[in-house]
């Protein structure tokens, strides 16, 4: 049997709901009022072999590469601060296979962050444009 290819990419698309446990209630949250602001997913959860894109939404003619930051509480700081910029890089390179793997390679994007506060009873989700 031989390996898949390396540059092989799992992603979710059309975006599916995956199992939303007490962990993972963020990121079906943020698409859900993304999509009620206009937004359309074009791809949630897209993993690959450098990284993962949380979700990948068009906004207008802009393709925009959302990362989802939660934190429950601010005892390890708010949810931006876990952005760093090896996280930052991260995305930025899975962003670029999601384009060359469908040809997109002139198109106008964007990174945001939606930085997610307190817990699923009582979210408060802000989003920063051009995060990085």
């Amino acid at each position: 049997m031989t390996a898949p290819p390396a540059a092989a990419a799992r992603a979710i698309d059309p975006p599916a709901e995956r199992s939303v446990g007490s962990r993972h209630w963020a990121e079906p949250r943020v698409r859900r009022w993304l999509e009620a602001r206009g937004w359309t997913t074009l791809a949630q959860n897209a993993t690959f072999r450098h990284g993962e894109i949380d979700l990948v939404m068009r906004e207008g003619d802009t393709i925009v590469f959302v990362e989802v930051r939660q934190r429950t509480s601010a005892g390890c700081g708010g949810p931006g601060e876990s952005l760093v910029a090896r996280k930052q890089a991260r995305v930025r390179r899975a962003a670029a296979t999601w384009l060359a793997s469908r040809a997109l390679h002139e198109a106008s994007v964007r990174f945001d962050a939606a930085l997610v506060s307190g817990d699923a009873d009582a979210a408060r989700v802000t989003l920063v444009r051009d995060a990085f």
